[in-house]
């Protein structure tokens, strides 16, 4: 079997986006538990900032990688007839996507 076919890859990265998202969200959650923002304006101030930014998009890019990986292969093993398959596989891809450029467009907002 090559390493392409075995899946390791899509099991890396699924482990490595789990390890990011998790991360972030003790980060945050331990964040507004200590020092909430007053306001709305503070709030926005915060994840304005370049870093919490980045942050932010990264874990929404992490968030929709380890979403599509863990649908992509429960698609490909339970799915059996190949344009069922890639149908599903177009319509879960279109679907993240589109929700990808709604947490763009939300995050544009912020800066």
């Amino acid at each position: 079997m090559s390493r392409h076919l075995s899946g390791f890859r899509a099991w890396m990265w699924q482990r490595a986006s789990a390890i990011y998202l998790a991360g972030f969200l003790v980060y945050t959650l331990g964040y507004l538990i200590v020092a909430p923002p007053l306001d709305h304006q503070a709030l926005k101030s915060w994840l304005g900032g370049s870093g919490m930014w980045l942050a932010t998009a990264l874990f929404f890019l992490a968030l929709l990688l380890h979403a599509w990986i863990g649908v992509r292969d429960v698609i490909l093993d339970y799915i059996g007839p190949a344009g069922l398959r890639l149908g599903i596989l177009a319509a879960v891809f279109l679907f993240l996507l589109v929700c990808g450029l709604w947490v763009l467009s939300i995050l544009m907002g912020v800066l």
